[in-house]
């Protein structure tokens, strides 16, 4: 993004279209929205690549519950570039490639800087329908309808803000159009093979379920020099992968 046209939209609301959840189960609707400008802690970006996760339809299916409130939007697996950050944001500038996440990373505290753990002891909370600090939203409908946050990332949309401590910043080297699947699916799997079992060189490992969380435990095994990795999954499909 040209920094000319970052200063344009800089301290504004933008106006964008997005996916919008309107009720659980129900189609996505495509509509023209407004983004606020990101406040103290926050980085608006603007999305240029988005997955569909399995726990986005889950959420598109909730219907009862504190993170069931509508009208919402969905997605959280995404990468694109800083748009605009607010004040006391320091990790990223404008112009750079992103990936927003779910899970929250202050940096600071006891959890966050322990390699075994990677639950916010200074955010603890998930705010399924709002930002991590304050609960709000930084999405209008035109008529001025509030528009929920959805695991505060909301990336089915053409712009979101999101908490520094959801950001990633990622090298403008690595393609951003498999960027996005590192904010989830990727890290998910490849962590429990590296982090979490701990594989170790010569070892074999079995994986039950090949999906991309599946696939990327197949991947993080790999690197670790497992010897042999089986596979198990019900859909015959799944040994055409090989």
């Amino acid at each position: 993004m040209g920094s000319n046209s970052a200063s344009q939209t800089a301290g504004k609301p933008i106006r964008c279209q997005a996916a919008v959840c309107t009720k659980a189960g129900e189609p996505l609707i495509i509509e023209e929205i407004e983004v606020a400008p990101p406040s103290s802690w926050e980085v608006r970006i603007k999305i240029i690549c988005t997955s569909l996760c399995h726990s986005d339809v889950f959420f598109w299916k909730l219907s009862a519950g504190p993170a069931s409130s509508f009208p919402r939007i969905l997605g959280h697996e995404a990468a694109g570039v800083v748009e605009s950050v607010g004040e006391n944001v320091e990790e990223v500038k404008e112009g750079d490639i992103v990936i927003p996440v779910f899970q929250t990373n202050c940096g600071e505290c006891r959890d966050c800087k322990c390699p075994k753990g990677n639950i916010c002891s200074k955010f603890p909370e998930v705010f399924f329908c709002g930002m991590p600090r304050d609960g709000s939203s930084r999405f209008k409908e035109k008529n001025g309808e509030i528009l929920h946050h959805t695991l505060s990332v909301s990336s089915f949309s053409e712009y979101t803000v999101v908490d520094v401590t959801h950001v990633v910043k990622m090298s403008p080297d690595f393609p951003i159009d498999k960027a996005s699947l590192l904010s989830c699916g990727v890290s998910t799997g490849l962590g429990a093979a590296w982090n979490v079992a701990e594989v170790e060189e010569g070892s074999t490992v079995a994986i039950f379920g090949l999906g991309a969380v599946g696939l990327a435990v197949a991947q993080g095994a790999k690197l670790r020099g497992a010897s042999k990795i089986i596979g198990v999954d019900l859909n015959p499909k799944k040994s055409e992968i090989g």
